[in-house]
């Protein structure tokens, strides 16, 4: 998510900008968070008053910004003797509802549990409960439409390419970049003036093994995992529990038919390309969820595990959990004086004035003399009237009435306006194409293809949509066999077009 944030801030301040993935977008740790936009309540434990402010007024940005695939949601956080008392509750609540600026979403309060819906899940003993708002992101569509910005303001998105050298100039005027497409092993070579290092866990690796001349930075890498099981409670809010070890964790209302609880925090030493929960994590998430809902659950209702690795700056000293989730962007230059910048740690909610400060701090170099722009512009499909996502739906509704509205809703929170692209020329449900996996059609394939660098059936079921949790083996085989016939068909269209000049 730093990379394409910044690649789109670059775009649009004028720079020529190149992005490389060695993946899909989103494949990594933007695909696997806990999927808020939120101050962190529990960062004013540890007085991370600046963090949290920035990271609260970022909500409201986003609401303005992407208001399709933001959205408020209220947590519910029970009371739970023998750790924070309701009185500090109180405070840090206080505290979250005023330091941040707050404009559309409503403040805390309390609640009694007992006779409550917000009750009804939960184990009788739990009968008071404090409430608050944040909000919700799908955190990969978040990833695609900063590229899809990106590129519509002229950057060049390269996935499936892997940056595997940066050597300086020897008179220090850039770099020299060799990047490998994993696609056809074929490789490129490009000269730049800067490197921006925006790998996530990856940077200190790059810096070590891909970026010459510039000392690397060491890491904490910090595994947070999630488990997805049938929905455990039929209301719209989430909950926040208190663990008595003072952990958190979140259980949040997931594709209508599921609930996501998580997450851990693991320090992590493994492969970064293979990353899955452990048993210890599962087993964490399944007694937390026990030792709060009425309904127990165990291994066997888990449809779907996930795990992400975070960068944290700080050292090994302090457990996971209280590590500072703040960033810090470095602007490094090799023997030669070519200058690269990192970006170490940080948080999917301040990527944006991440993305700003990074662009801004390189103004130094580039001397564009344009200004920071983003806080105040929409994302592909987020010019929505007033942000109200309500009534484009009910509009979009009259527009397309032949469409089922649970198709409808899906349609217009994961594109929002850009609906009126996927559907160009759709006047039925037949021009659709055929239903090739549960819910997803030949005409959305397509768009995910064509505009959104979706390669592979995994890049469209599980992070340009979640599909994937509707999906049997067969489904999936014939979307794999869908896609790989439309890419032999381009190939054949290409070496057509070859032979005729």
């Amino acid at each position: 998510i730093n990379g394409v944030g910044i690649a789109r801030d670059a775009a649009g301040r004028g720079l020529d900008v190149v992005l490389c993935e060695k993946g899909d977008l989103a494949g990594g740790t933007s695909s696997t968070s806990t999927k808020l936009i939120h101050g962190g309540l529990r960062y004013l434990e540890h007085y991370e008053f600046k963090l949290v402010r920035s990271a609260l007024s970022e909500r409201e940005v986003l609401l303005k910004a992407a208001p399709h695939i933001v959205s408020p949601l209220r947590f519910i956080l029970p009371q739970s003797p023998g750790v924070r008392p309701a009185w500090l509750i109180r405070i840090g609540l206080f505290l979250y509802d005023h330091l941040g600026g707050r404009e559309r979403l409503p403040g805390s309060g309390s609640i009694t549990l007992t006779g409550s819906p917000y009750g009804a899940p939960l184990k009788p003993e739990l009968q008071k409960a404090a409430y608050y708002s944040d909000c919700w992101v799908d955190d990969s569509r978040l990833v695609a439409l900063n590229a899809l910005d990106a590129s519509e303001r002229g950057a060049t998105i390269l996935t499936r390419t892997e940056c595997v050298q940066a050597a300086p100039d020897a008179d220090g005027q850039g770099w020299q970049v060799t990047l490998v497409d994993h696609n056809d092993a074929s490789r490129r070579h490009l000269h730049v003036r800067v490197v921006v290092n925006a790998a996530g866990p990856w940077a200190e690796r790059c810096l070590g093994e891909v970026i010459d001349g510039v000392p690397a930075t060491v890491m904490r890498l910090v595994r947070g995992s999630h488990i997805v099981v049938p929905k455990l409670f039929d209301h719209d809010s989430a909950y926040i529990f208190q663990n008595p070890d003072r952990r958190i964790v979140f259980a949040i209302p997931y594709e209508h038919d599921f609930t996501m609880i998580g997450t851990t925090d693991d320090d992590f030493n493994g492969d970064l390309d293979h990353v899955k929960a452990s048993d210890y994590e599962i087993d964490y998430l399944c007694e937390t969820a026990n030792r709060f809902f009425a309904q127990p659950i165990s291994k066997d209702d888990i449809v779907w595990a996930f795990s992400g690795v975070r960068p944290l700056l700080g050292g090994g000293g302090d457990q996971a959990k209280e590590v500072t989730r703040d960033y810090r962007l470095d602007l490094q230059k090799a023997v030669s004086g070519s200058a690269v910048l990192s970006v170490l740690g940080g948080k999917i909610t301040t990527y944006r004035k991440l993305a700003e400060q990074a662009v801004t701090k390189l103004e130094g170099i580039f001397n564009t003399g344009k200004d920071a722009w983003t806080a105040t512009a929409t994302l592909p499909g987020g010019d929505i009237a007033n942000a109200d996502i309500d009534a484009f739906i009910a509009k979009a509704a009259a527009t397309y009435s032949w469409l089922p509205s649970d198709l409808l809703r899906r349609f217009a929170i994961a594109y929002g306006t850009r609906m009126s692209v996927l559907l160009e020329s759709v006047t039925n449900r037949d021009a659709m194409g055929a239903q090739v996996c549960p819910g997803l059609f030949e005409c959305e394939i397509r768009y995910l293809v064509d505009h959104e660098w979706a390669k592979t059936a995994e890049d469209i079921l599980w992070r340009r949509t979640k599909l994937g949790l509707h999906a049997d083996q067969d489904a999936v085989s014939r979307l794999q066999d869908w896609m790989a016939a439309q890419s032999m068909g381009k190939h054949a269209e290409a070496q057509a077009a070859k032979g005729t000049r």
